[in-house]
């Protein structure tokens, strides 16, 4: 039974891994025995998690990638290769948020700018088709892999403000049913599609919707607070188990879900 959740050797890819997420994930990732390339355009801070992964003896690599170019993650791929031999698991953690793509609180859609919209758009949406279309490449001449993208609490219900986050989101959950149902009847059982619908963290894209300059809640913090059951926001490292399940043997017959991690966010109504 203990195997089903065993991961040790297994090569995971996560694009947006320097990330507040995509960092907790990859260090729980390979202290579980992954070997963890995070993808990114920060190499500093990139360089300086696989630096605290191998301190603690886990094994990591970093590589600088853009997520828009077709050809930068063809070459990513070629290098994981080269050094691992193959991939098992794709993390499509990569995202953001613009300002132009959000309507404030005093504003209204005619303030949304489009342009800004768009890149929000690709970044999430064609973001994560891209690395998927890359990856999965490698994971059909292999016979198996699969992939996790991330959606969110915005694809399931409408939300104030984040017009052009909350559309991309909703884009990826369906794209991972689509594909999910493309690879299991073109390639078989052993691809498998999920993603990972988390609720209210504090990240770099939220943080200046959700907190105050002196650090206290804004009223979008305090009523997402209110709306959460569990009464808080959630840990970076509370994804981790979610993920470790997805990508492990243990949801071998899982594919084309979207497994939610909120703390009872999206199914709480006064």
């Amino acid at each position: 039974m203990n195997k089903l959740f065993d991961i040790k050797g297994k090569v995971v890819v996560i694009t947006g891994g320097t990330g507040v997420l995509g960092k907790a994930i990859a260090r729980y990732l390979a202290l579980e025995g992954a070997k963890v390339v995070i993808l990114g355009r920060r190499i500093e801070a990139g360089n300086a998690i696989v630096e605290d992964i191998k301190a603690d003896g886990g094994e990591a690599m970093f590589l600088v990638t853009d997520v828009m170019k077709q050809e930068v993650l063809e070459q990513n791929l070629a290098d994981i290769v080269a050094t691992y031999g193959r991939v098992d698991s794709l993390l499509n953690a990569a995202g953001g948020n613009m300002p132009g793509a959000t309507i404030a609180p005093t504003g209204t859609f005619f303030d949304l700018k489009p342009e800004e919209f768009q890149k929000v758009l690709d970044l999430n949406l064609t973001g994560t088709v891209i690395p998927s279309q890359v990856f999965l490449k490698q994971m059909v001449k292999q016979g198996e892999g699969n992939i996790v993208n991330f959606s969110s609490m915005a694809a399931f219900r409408p939300m104030t403000r984040v017009a052009g986050y909350a559309a991309a989101k909703a884009g990826i959950s369906n794209f991972t049913a689509f594909l999910a149902t493309e690879v299991a009847k073109k390639f078989g059982e052993k691809i498998r599609v999920n993603a990972i619908a988390p609720g209210f963290f504090l990240t770099e894209q939220n943080r200046s919707l959700l907190t105050n300059p002196d650090g206290s809640w804004t009223q979008r913090g305090e009523d997402v607070i209110r709306q959460t059951p569990f009464g808080r926001m959630g840990k970076p490292e509370e994804l981790c188990g979610t993920i470790h399940y997805l990508i492990s043997d243990a949801s071998k017959f899982v594919t084309g879900t979207v497994a939610v991690v909120d703390g009872g966010f999206n199914t709480f109504a006064m």
